[in-house]
């Protein structure tokens, strides 16, 4: 290595579990980051207003924003504070003092990604946040960089390990979705509060920031239809199985005309689906090009040190490429750019409780044209009928759903699961 003349200083926003693991790996791995940097890095002041007397950082430490945004000798903010209120006027005010930012934060970067884009790219500063989707899986920098050449089909993944996990322990242990969640909560896999996992929230905000990057346009994700895995049961589990398939929370999105697709659900895939196989905490996501074919992207979703270092890389990347390695833009529409749900099309499997088995069915086939019965022999389910619709709209095959559950000889629609073939 040669000699090394400057230090390049940092300032961590947020000691928590990411911020406080950026600083552990900047410490551990020092000497191969300044080589692969070029120059040496190291942190210089730590944002929190908690007190740590035990953090071996804890001399680092200050409660005062000015001694960070003041000093012209700290050149990158790390913020991992998290939400969208401190962690936007701090990046805000980062720029306008001429200072990079990586983050880590996808709410943030979903919420309010054109506008912090657009003023870092006016500043001439950096705004990078790989670490954002995917913990430490490497995916946006692939997509603005090394899949450039390519338009970009479709993206499909497992961008959230809590829910993963969850289904996992469901399938391969029998368990009710509660007590897998219980099971997630017991190894820090879930917080107590889950609902941003659960309910897909956390996936929807990971697909709009990877449909914004990909199509080149922002994609709101308040826009994107987002269902999560609280009604999915180990019945519902059983009967996949019999299909030869898996239930999986999957984010999807592509481009459809002027519109972009996008949408986060539970849904039923082929057991040669390439994300079938994903178990546990990790995520995959694979991406379509039109030259490169499929590519797909695998690791753990989440965590201390994969997310630290998914941070950290975008840190060198930031101080091997003084002349800046952003500058992206999403243009934002005037119009809602993203299609509705009841547009687009899918199939459906369905399960229903029916007092008459026989006109149910009947009605079913004169419904749904090209239906196909899913007949599973199991104690308990002598009641039931589960059927696959044909592929058509969402919209349509609602109604007609609905108009199943307003005969008389259906008791009840027990579930609707969509198929995803691709």
């Amino acid at each position: 290595m040669g000699e090394v003349i400057f230090m390049i200083n940092i300032a961590v926003l947020g000691y928590g579990v990411v911020g406080s693991g950026v600083v552990e790996v900047i410490k551990k791995n020092s000497l191969s980051i300044s080589r692969r940097a070029g120059e040496e890095i190291g942190v210089k002041k730590i944002l929190d207003i908690r007190d740590f007397p035990e953090s071996p950082d804890r001399d680092l430490m200050t409660k005062n924003a000015d001694e960070i945004f003041d000093d012209d000798s700290i050149s990158i903010i790390v913020e991992t504070i998290g939400g969208i209120g401190a962690a936007y006027e701090f990046t805000k005010r980062a720029f306008s003092c001429g200072k990079h930012v990586v983050t880590s934060n996808k709410e943030l970067v979903a919420t309010h990604g054109p506008e912090l884009l657009r003023i870092a790219k006016d500043r001439g500063v950096n705004y990078l946040f790989e670490a954002s989707v995917g913990g430490g899986i490497p995916i946006i920098h692939p997509l603005y960089q090394c899949l450039a050449a390519n338009e970009i089909i479709g993206i499909t993944g497992i961008l959230n390990g809590t829910t993963n996990y969850i289904l996992t322990r469901m399938k391969k242990d029998g368990e009710d979705f509660q007590a897998a969640l219980k099971s997630a909560q017991r190894n820090g896999y879930a917080e107590a509060d889950p609902s941003a996992d659960i309910e897909g929230h956390d996936a929807c905000r990971k697909i709009a920031i990877l449909s914004s990057i990909a199509y080149n346009e922002f994609v709101d994700y308040k826009n994107i239809y987002t269902e999560g895995i609280t009604r999915i049961s180990t019945v519902d589990m059983e009967y996949a199985e019999f299909m030869d398939s898996v239930i999986k929370l999957i984010a999807i999105s592509k481009r459809v005309g002027d519109k972009i697709f996008a949408r986060v659900s539970p849904a039923i895939i082929s057991k040669n689906h390439p994300l079938a196989n994903v178990e546990d905490v990790f995520n995959a996501i694979v991406v379509k090009g039109n030259a490169i074919g499929d590519a797909m992207f695998y690791g753990r979703g989440a965590g201390k040190l994969p997310t630290a270092s998914a941070v950290v890389a975008d840190i060198i990347d930031i101080v091997k490429h003084t002349d800046g390695v952003g500058g992206y833009v999403w243009e934002k529409k005037k119009y809602n750019n993203v299609m509705h749900i009841d547009e687009s099309e899918t199939r459906f499997f369905v399960r229903l409780v029916a007092s008459n088995k026989e006109e149910a069915a009947n009605f079913i086939s004169r419904t749904f044209e090209g239906v196909d019965f899913v007949k599973m022999d199991k104690p308990g389910l002598q009641e039931e009928i589960a059927f696959i619709t044909p592929k058509a709209r969402e919209g349509e095959l609602k109604a007609k759903i609905m108009q199943t559950a307003g005969i008389g000889a259906v008791s009840a629609i027990v579930s609707t699961i969509r198929m995803e073939d691709e």
